[in-house]
């Protein structure tokens, strides 16, 4: 028999699985729920949350930020989106998507607009103008001759398919087409094909292998099989860009359901103009990510390169400027994103941190010290029994949490102060199921289903419970303990201590800790110093924590240190 006295001061690896109990770390704990990790490595209990207003569907949000004084929350839900400033709608706008839609949406804002993308949908763009808000479609340029400066590309379905021309009956503007195959259909109404270096649009469809196309430039009936011809890449029938992001003054789409491995990068400034022309430096681009693989781009991410997360891996472009003749692609890892619904990468402190296309893994995409290299290392590796299926990602620079919404309705966040060498996962809970969150400035909001009604709600320093009915219990269980390199068959507590800070509520082992009636005073911060629990009993399942801090109050508290003085048996 042994005596031992171990103090636990650093909580820094935050709640770790129970395959990591024996690896003797000394700054994690098994369980640690409904409660923050602090710079300095202490504790503290969460913020409660607070509730704005009720939510009619399963929603989104989307942060919108023109300026210091200028924020707005925009909850995207089936047909409509309500827009909130200071907490109060202010406004609601129509949109296009369905509730089945709202999992795949992308946006991007640049300056007072926020342009969205979808692949069953053509991209809109939000404009907050001194009119108010407005929802309208992303068009491409248009030149004077009324030929659009979109993108064409021959598909591999059409191998083969060739047309005859012959004259229209209607004015010398129109032609018909006649296709050697089954080929036309209504999808192909309204859109451009690119034939004889002439743009096309389909006017009307005689039948499946007849149509009539209209140009506004001048042509000559061609008598011979015309076999070189191209469709514009962005429609209803080819799929609209699924992924977006603005890269060295371009805008830049990714991904159709024609063209899954497809970027598109407009002219430099002039983000609506995606003709290649003549390669010149400031003119449009068009790459395809060639792999071994089949693989799916599902996400694109400006940062200090152009980085292109796929389903399979992730690939970097390097070149600044980026130019048509200047393209340096690779790739760099090979783990792979979540490709069946969105969830944005989020930059922190510098780096990409995505999650995994097996949905168990954060990874953060950092260069190596040499600056030339993408490393994807796990930030979860100890804490994989948090991740389950998660549905919702963000990230808050302020208060430094990643918030991961899974499935189940709870939520795993990441602390991670890279200063100090914080990097610890807990583990928030409420009553009732968190669906998705978003972050706004320095605000953290989230939509709650509780008893089958859905609000909008957001964490706040002076709601201790949540959305004032709801009471919430925190919790921080010891890991088995190793004491001396030992793990002990039997072992025994004498004295556990606290040291606490503007605590008003804490209990040992299920057992309140006494504090001074006048922390319960009015006006009072709460109680600073030391706190202890005498006699706690012997153990032999040291499996189990020989210490959980733990309480059911709606009162807050912090604890900076945990202290056992007793003996062990080995």
């Amino acid at each position: 028999m042994s005596n031992f006295l171990k103090t636990q001061n650093v909580f820094s690896r935050g709640e770790i699985s129970s395959d990591f109990y024996a690896l003797n770390n000394n700054n994690a704990v098994a369980k640690l729920e409904n409660i923050d990790v602090l710079q300095s490595g202490g504790l503290k209990r969460r913020k409660g949350l607070r509730q704005i207003a009720t939510v009619p569907y399963k929603s989104i949000l989307v942060p919108f930020q023109i300026s210091e004084n200028e924020k707005y929350l925009l909850v995207i839900y089936r047909g409509s989106m309500d827009i909130y400033q200071n907490d109060v709608k202010i406004e609601n706008v129509l949109s296009p998507w369905n509730e089945n839609d709202l999992d795949k949406i992308q946006y991007v804002q640049r300056f007072n607009s926020i342009f969205f993308v979808h692949p069953d949908y053509q991209p809109r763009i939000l404009t907050k103008d001194e009119n108010g808000f407005t929802m309208s479609y992303f068009n491409f340029y248009m030149n004077s001759d009324m030929s659009m400066n979109i993108p064409f590309k021959r598909f591999d379905d059409t191998e083969g398919v060739f047309f005859t021309m012959s004259a229209s009956q209607l004015d010398n503007n129109h032609a018909l087409f006649t296709s050697n195959v089954d080929f036309w259909d209504k999808q192909f109404v309204g859109q451009r094909f690119l034939i004889n270096n002439k743009q096309w649009i389909l006017t009307s469809i005689e039948s499946n292998r007849v149509a009539e196309l209209y140009t506004n430039k001048d042509f000559s009936i061609v008598t011979t099989p015309i076999t070189e011809w191209y469709e514009e890449e962005f429609n209803e029938k080819r799929g609209w860009p699924a992924c977006i992001c603005f890269h060295q003054n371009r805008l830049v789409f990714g991904c159709t359901a024609s063209a899954p491995n497809n970027i598109w990068m407009s002219k430099v400034g002039d983000y609506t103009n995606f003709d290649v022309g003549t390669g010149l430096d400031d003119e449009a681009i068009f790459l395809t990510l060639l792999s071994a693989q089949h693989h799916q781009i599902c996400n694109i991410v400006s940062s200090d390169k152009l980085q292109i997360l796929t389903s399979v891996g992730e690939w970097a472009i390097s070149n600044s400027p980026l130019t048509p003749s200047n393209v340096d692609i690779k790739q760099h890892t090979s783990v792979g994103s979540v490709s069946t619904l969105v969830l944005p990468p989020q930059q922190i402190e510098g780096a990409t941190v995505f999650i995994s296309e097996s949905g168990t893994d954060i990874r953060e995409l950092d260069l190596d010290d040499l600056g030339e290299n993408y490393n994807a290392t796990d930030l979860c590796v100890a804490s994989k029994h948090l991740m389950k299926q998660p549905i919702s990602v963000a990230y808050n620079q302020h208060t430094h949490q990643l918030f991961v919404v899974m499935n189940a309705g709870n939520m795993a966040v990441l602390n991670k102060y890279i200063n100090t060498d914080i990097s610890a996962w807990a583990n928030y809970k409420t009553d009732g199921e968190i669906q998705y969150v978003g972050v706004l400035d320095n605000e953290t909001y989230v939509t709650v289903n509780r008893d089958g009604d859905l609000y909008l709600e957001k964490f706040d320093e002076d709601c201790l419970a949540d959305a004032d009915n709801y009471g919430f219990s925190y919790t921080i269980s010891a890991l088995p303990m190793i004491v001396n390199g030992h793990t002990p068959r039997k072992i025994r507590a004498r004295k556990i201590s606290l040291r606490v800070k503007d605590t008003k509520s804490v209990f040992i082992n299920g057992y309140r800790c006494d504090i001074p009636n006048n922390v319960y005073e009015n006006g009072h911060v709460g109680y600073s110093g030391d706190l202890s629990m005498n006699l706690l009993g012997t153990q032999r399942d040291t499996m189990q924590p020989l210490w959980t801090v733990s309480s059911n109050e709606q009162l807050p508290a912090t604890i900076l240190s945990v202290t056992v003085d007793g003996w062990y048996q080995v």
